[in-house]
């Protein structure tokens, strides 16, 4: 803490911004505005917070996400009163159904001003409803002990609430009154810090060396009973079956529990298992979505026990094969949620993923009894047979993305066809590669936003595979690019339109298929090159493509390589190649 705060709206902000940063919030994304300036000041001025700053608060808000989601630490955001508040709202969802640590900080007006048709005054409490782990309304800023002890324990309540189990948004609306910026008011005032008053209340102006209120969080893991049965089950099945679903959480783990097990792992791309060191020693299948189909796996024996980890897979042929099939379905969570849309699991585990996996791993052996092949021929099936296709279609540009990332790189991954496209074709690999997506919510909007927050957490090479609307969508997150000083090889694919919607019966319908659904733009997006500040390239051929993307991961700076792609095109091509495959293994 500095010498004497000249009121008490600065020194409000300053216990606040300390408290955050000794509680382990180390970045802040900030939207300017008025009535948060306390804490924008705060914040700017400590060396041990990185602060970034943002024009949108949308845009700042998906940013600080993407932040969270890549280092696993939490983020804190700050915006003035009002609509800004609200414009927080799609990344604080989410947060929530992700499961991404962020601090919400909105400045508010004082509580007289409240219901009084003030300017830029709305109700701030409770803003976001359950979607955050914890709610506070800090008190009003005044010059009292207890008070600023108290904003203190609330802090480190929000960065433990924040980072817990499970992890997840947390809210402070926090109220200020005028004069908002660091101006001297007299001592004796209203707003006024009393000479000496912070030497002799040192304990509530500065705090303690490390956090005012120190957790210490447990690792639920199973009793001796539960998990001596659980062995049991694994040790007994004929045909074990482990399947990582997306989650932020370090998975590796299992790694080691299908070592020991030899049971096959269906990874998604946003499991952080897919990709890694461990793939050249245990059995990581990733082409599960192209070859599940009932016509395939009607002869194969069912598995007599799945262990699921993280959410709902990506994959619907995935959800619907394990729907299917009459095994125990063990679904692993470490807060007890339910996570299973099918509704076909028979257990639900509430137990830390890692310990669990670690502690089955050293207590289970076996040697996974499938028929020799039944996964391991499916995979080698769908990857030769994606291998050998001519088609130009946008799968073959999520697997060229995948297989030519650096080692290391952070791939962040958007929603709708881009997710899809990596999940069935991004096949495995020996690699470092982070693969990351918004799939709590799903949506589109803050995809650009959240890859460049990811990006600026870590020192790794970005690469964004992204579509047409989801970019059109964030376009203001890309001012990030200069501003919060990120590069990036951002890969567009423009089907001029929505090309998830090929893959519903709405597709038959036209109209309204076409002007409602498909909703095709006609935008030429290069000009957001001149705008932003970065390199554009567009093409139309997979040569092309590679040539581009190679130039890209290999020059400084930030480049964006827009494919040209016709979107039912692309699916006709998805749809041969999947019926290529199931008649090459029915």
């Amino acid at each position: 803490m500095s010498d004497g705060a000249p009121n008490r709206a600065t020194l409000h902000a300053r216990v606040l911004a300390d408290e955050l940063a000794k509680a382990g919030v180390s970045r802040v994304c900030v939207a300017p505005g008025s009535r948060s300036t306390p804490l924008t000041v705060a914040f700017d001025a400590r060396e041990d917070v990185t602060v970034y700053s943002h024009l949108d608060e949308r845009a700042a808000a998906f940013f600080a996400l993407g932040a969270a989601k890549r280092s696993n630490d939490p983020v804190a955001l700050v915006c003035t009163s009002g609509t800004a508040a609200a414009n927080f709202h799609p990344a604080v969802v989410e947060a929530d159904q992700s499961r991404v640590p962020l601090v919400v900080l909105t400045a508010d007006r004082p509580p007289e001003l409240r219901d009084s048709g003030a300017n830029q005054t709305i109700d701030q409490q409770k803003l976001y409803g359950d979607a955050v782990r914890l709610y506070a309304d800090l008190p009003e800023p005044a010059v009292e002990d207890r008070r600023l002890r108290s904003v203190r324990v609330r802090a480190d309540r929000a960065v433990t609430a924040a980072t817990g189990v499970p992890p997840g948004p947390v809210h402070l609306n926090v109220p200020f009154a005028k004069p908002l910026e660091p101006t001297e008011v007299p001592a004796d005032s209203t707003h006024g810090v009393p000479d000496d008053w912070e030497r002799d209340h040192e304990l509530a102006a500065s705090g303690r060396e490390g956090a005012f209120v120190t957790t210490t969080p447990g690792r639920m893991a199973l009793p001796d009973d539960a998990l001596n049965a659980l062995v049991d089950s694994l040790a007994d099945a004929d045909r074990g079956l482990l399947v990582a679903g997306p989650t932020d959480r370090d998975l590796t783990a299992l790694a080691a529990l299908a070592d020991s097990t030899g049971f096959p792992v269906l990874a998604d791309p946003l499991s952080g298992l897919r990709y890694g060191a461990h793939v050249a020693d245990v059995p990581v299948y990733g082409g599960y979505d192209g070859y599940l189909d009932p016509a395939v796996t009607a002869d194969w024996p069912d598995p007599d026990v799945v262990l699921r980890f993280g959410a709902s897979p990506t994959s619907k042929p995935l959800r619907k094969y394990l729907a299917r099939t009459d095994a125990r379905q063990v679904v692993v969570d470490p807060a007890g949620e339910w996570r299973e849309a099918e509704f076909a699991a028979s257990d639900l585990v509430t137990a830390d993923p890692d310990v669990l996996a670690r502690a089955l791993a050293d207590r289970v052996d076996a040697d996974g009894g499938w028929p020799a092949d039944t996964f391991a021929r499916a995979e080698r099936v769908h990857d030769e047979t994606v291998a050998d296709t001519a088609d130009f279609f946008e799968g073959a540009i999520a697997r060229r993305l995948v297989a030519d990332a650096p080692d290391p790189a952070t791939v962040f991954v958007s929603n709708s066809m881009p997710v899809r496209d990596v999940d069935r074709f991004g096949a495995p690999r020996s690699a470092d590669l982070t693969v990351l997506g918004n799939r709590g919510a799903s949506g589109i909007d803050g995809v650009t936003s959240s890859a460049l927050g990811a990006g600026r957490a870590v020192e790794d090479p970005l690469v964004l595979l992204t579509g047409d609307l989801a970019y059109y969508h964030d376009a203001n997150g890309l001012l990030a690019l200069s501003r919060c000083g990120v590069d990036a090889t951002i890969v567009l694919v423009n089907n001029d339109g929505g090309g998830i919607f090929h893959m519903l019966p709405i597709e038959d319908f036209d109209p309204p298929f076409e002007g409602q659904f498909k909703t095709p733009h006609g935008l030429d997006f290069e000009p957001t090159a001149d705008l932003y500040g970065f390199e554009y390239a567009r093409v139309r051929d997979a040569d092309a493509f590679a040539d581009a993307y190679r130039e890209s991961l290999d020059s400084d700076g930030t480049q964006v390589v827009e494919i040209v792609s016709d979107a039912d095109a692309s699916h006709r091509v998805r749809e041969a190649l999947r019926e290529r495959v199931v008649d090459r293994l029915a």
